[in-house]
């Protein structure tokens, strides 16, 4: 098992946490702690949200980390330069034919006018 693969399992992990933490809470301030009767002795309704506002924090810093910390990890094995499918396109192509050498041919040069006499008789 590679590195990418154990942060993909603790990315899963934390979104799942984070998913759980979220849905207990209540946006107006009920949620958990208007539900449970005895959080009054644990230290109050009050402290049951701020542990809850800070663990939604915590888990959604230690998500990007992970995020971060595996696209770094990442090495590109599942991208596509191993494909076969590509490799027999590469192979059935024809190759372009080499351009032949030309052999540099001599300048036209207009041959020079010579005078054509007058025909004898």
């Amino acid at each position: 098992m590679n590195t990418f693969s154990i942060f993909l399992v603790l990315i899963t992990i934390v979104c799942f946490l984070l998913i759980i933490v979220i849905m207990v809470q209540n946006p107006k301030g009920g949620g958990l702690s208007s539900s449970l009767g005895g959080s009054q002795m644990m230290g109050g309704v009050q402290k049951t949200t701020d542990f809850l506002d800070k663990s939604t924090w915590t888990l959604a810093t230690i998500l990007i980390l992970l995020i971060l910390l595996s696209s770094l990890s990442f090495t590109g094995s599942l991208s596509d330069n191993d494909s076969k499918i590509i490799d027999k396109i590469d192979a059935n192509a024809p190759k372009p034919a080499a351009p032949k050498a030309a052999t540099p041919a001599a300048p036209a040069v207009p041959a020079p006018a010579t005078p054509v006499a007058p025909a004898q008789k």
